[in-house]
């Protein structure tokens, strides 16, 4: 769907008084609800863009916030080189994690009043997004991409709404023990999917860009979505 971009990046206020830049995408039709998408730490790239562009034509609100824009403001990365160091510096030492969930929750309060809110994220937004539904009063539904501090970090605690996590069996980063493990404690409000296809399977700039998982990740997601008022 590339092309001219349906959103505008504007800038919010969040709760530590920083504007910082939000990529915002208005709803094509009937307005189904609002949607927090969650960056990986390459910024609100084309292709983060471009993913709330297709969600806001599906009828949701999209806001993606620049996560790194205290640290490295109009920050966008490209897959490998110098950019991509800099970018898991940013993710790994100078962004604090707990920020990203603040700004996270910021967005969705913005979005609350109108309706259903959802979250969706990728690699380091994908760690946001669950995190989000295990902490945050206020979403109906998440769908969290291959996100490596679900399974290390985050695995004990039940999403508080209901969420889909997405893996791909041959993710380096993220080994399947770790997934397995994960799916062995059986949360009552959680699904995990695994897909056959590496890290990042779901974005078609990256080398493990994988059509068949991303589209079936896709249908997963807002069949979620739909079914929890969406």
């Amino acid at each position: 769907m590339r092309g001219k971009s349906m959103g505008e990046m504007i800038r919010m206020t969040m709760d530590d008084g920083a504007a910082v830049a939000v990529y915002h995408a208005q709803p094509v039709g009937e307005r189904r609800g609002g949607l927090v998408l969650v960056q990986e730490i390459f910024g609100v790239t084309d292709h983060i863009r471009e993913l709330c562009d297709e969600y806001a034509a599906d009828g949701y609100e999209a806001l993606a916030p620049a996560l790194f824009d205290r640290e490295h403001p109009g920050f966008e990365s490209d897959y490998s080189g110098p950019q991509f160091e800099r970018a898991v510096q940013l993710a790994r030492e100078l962004h604090p994690f707990e920020q990203s969930l603040k700004d996270a929750q910021t967005c969705i309060d913005a979005l609350k009043g109108k309706g259903p809110v959802f979250i969706t994220g990728y690699c380091y937004g994908g760690s946001v997004a669950w995190r989000m539904a295990q902490i945050s009063p206020d979403l109906a539904a998440a769908s969290a991409y291959y996100g490596s501090l679900v399974p290390t970090m985050f695995s004990d605690e039940p999403p508080r709404c209901a969420t889909i996590a997405h893996f791909g069996r041959f993710d380096g980063g993220i080994p399947m023990e770790g997934v397995e493990a994960l799916i062995a404690k059986n949360h009552p409000t959680a699904q995990i999917f695994v897909y056959e296809a590496g890290h990042g399977f779901n974005s078609d700039r990256r080398k493990d860009y994988h059509e068949p998982s991303a589209d079936l990740a896709r249908e997963r997601t807002l069949m979620l979505f739909r079914a929890c008022g969406g």
